[in-house]
Order: structure tokens, then sequence, then C-alpha cells
């Protein structure tokens, strides 16, 4: 490993979508979404020993999860953009898991957003630069929101990114039952219940910094593939019903694909929430955070 001094660090926080609108099966295999997404205070860490040959190294609490570093985002995203700009420099990638896999909380797309944007720092290319968003929208549909991982609403395939929205801070409580629901399982299922109605989006430019205009907002818009994602895995039921036992539960909801599901509080009853749930369910993946821009 090079020398401390040239390391290179970027978090890649947990993206929680606190809605998800699901539009019918294109063509080409993809569907078109309406989510409004936030980052919590939780990440992953991706560091960068510049100069060395393209590798990755992977640790961390929930690193086995992972998979092969070879098929990890990280790296499949570093390839698109040296492909794409031969006169780059390189590194060796550090990935420290702490984020539960295949969750519903963005972590292999923050991961590899996180990857790009130490590229980009490395070579001195603007935040902007159209080849590093070309690389995340070529590694997967939710790294490009990631790049600058601000709240925001998304639409298209991922592809459409309001400008960043501001939040009102929302202290929550995130819960993962220790399952994983890949996406493509639970876009399949969506697929076979879903109607003929078309996705309809309102304002992307829609201000949200109001509390009771946010609330307001999240209670009128869902999560359409929460009830696909249950009916493959029956624990995120138990997972929302507890949620939505705790003292101050605002808003309980899945994240993504899911598992995990997120909690809105007030700040001292998150913390008791999260603290009543963990005594109860020692085996869930339990965290405490605040939703809103970690940078």
């Amino acid at each position: 490993m090079a020398a401390e001094a040239t390391i290179l660090t970027r978090a890649a926080p947990a993206k929680v979508n606190l809605t998800l609108r699901v539009g019918l099966r294109r063509a080409d295999g993809y569907h078109d979404i309406d989510s409004l997404v936030a980052f919590a205070g939780l990440h992953d860490v991706v560091r960068l020993a510049p100069d060395a040959p393209l590798a990755l190294t992977v640790e961390g609490p929930t690193a086995a999860a992972a998979g092969a570093p070879e098929r990890n985002l990280v790296l499949v995203a570093a390839r698109h953009l040296l492909d794409a700009r031969s006169d780059l420099r390189a590194g060796h990638l550090f990935l420290t898991k702490n984020l539960p896999a295949a969750a519903g909380l963005g972590g292999g797309s923050s991961d590899a957003a996180a990857a790009l944007r130490l590229l980009a720092d490395l070579n001195a290319l603007p935040p902007d630069n159209p080849d590093v968003f070309a690389a995340a929208r070529a590694t997967g549909a939710d790294v490009a929101v990631c790049l600058d991982p601000r709240a925001r609403i998304m639409r298209g395939t991922g592809d459409i990114l309001s400008a960043p929205l501001r939040l009102p801070p929302l202290p929550c409580v995130l819960v993962n039952p220790g399952v994983a629901t890949p996406t493509a399982a639970v876009f399949a299922a969506f697929d076979r219940a879903a109607s003929t109605a078309p996705l309809e989006t309102g304002d992307i430019a829609i201000d949200l910094a109001n509390e009771r205009t946010l609330m307001s907002y999240l209670n009128r818009y869902g999560n359409d593939l929460e009830a696909p994602a249950i009916s493959l895995c029956p624990a995120i039921a138990d997972v929302l019903e507890a949620l939505r036992a705790q003292d101050g539960c605002r808003l309980a909801r899945m994240s993504g694909s899911g598992a995990t599901c997120f909690g809105l509080f007030d700040a001292g009853p998150a913390r008791a929430a999260a603290r009543s749930l963990q005594a109860r369910h020692p085996d869930w993946w339990i965290r405490e955070s605040v939703l809103g821009d970690p940078q």
C-alpha cells in the first residue's frame, strides 16, 4: 500500500428512497421511475492509492456479502472511466463495507460513485465532467445520483436528476432484517402485478424545505416496490410493523427494492426506537441516523 500521505478517501453514504414510483416495463427491459432520494450519515468508505495497478481490496463488517472484488461495481465504474479516458491516472482501490448488501440502500452504487469521485479528484476533473457521468450511467441506474450525494428527485432510469433539494433534517431509524432482496427479482414481481396505468410525474423543481410540505408529499407518494418485495420477503412486513409500533413514528416505508426499511421520527424518539428495536431483534441490522446532506 502506498504511503499514508498519498491515500485519497471518500465516504459512500447510504441512499434512501423516501418515495419510489415505478412505471411499466419498457421495451428495453428498464422501468421509468420517479423517486425522492436523500442520503444518510451512514456510509461505506472508499480509498485510493494512486499510481498502482488498478485493483480492489474489500474489507469491513459486511465485506463477505459484497461478493467477489472482480465483479464489484467499484471496479466496474473505474474501468468504464479508464476505458473512455486512457490518459487518466488510476490506482489501487480499498473499500470498507459497513452497509448491508442488496439492501435497498444503494450501497454498491454509492461505492462506485465514490470511486469515480476519487479518480476525478486524482486527475483534476470537475465534478460535472461528462466522462465521469457517462461512466456512472454505464455502471448502474443509481450511480449518477450518488456522484453528488444530496437530496434530489431522480427520474427516467436514474439519468434525469433535479437540482439538489433542501430538506428539513429527518431523524430516522434504518432496519434490515438480515435478508437480501435481489433487485431483478423484485422488479419481476412488480411486473407480474403491475396495472396498466402510466407513470405520472409532477414538478421536478418542487420546494420541499418546509416540513409540512415534505410530509404531505411523502404521504401522497409511496414505494411501488414495497408490496412485491414483501411477497418475496415477508420479513419486510415484520420490520414495517415493528417500526410503526414505536412511539413517535411519523412514517415507515421500505427503501428502494428492500429489504431495508426506514422510520421517520423526531430525534429523541428515534434514539429510543433504535434501542427498543435492537433489544427485541438482536439479529436485525438497526441504525439511527439523520437523512440530509452528508458532505
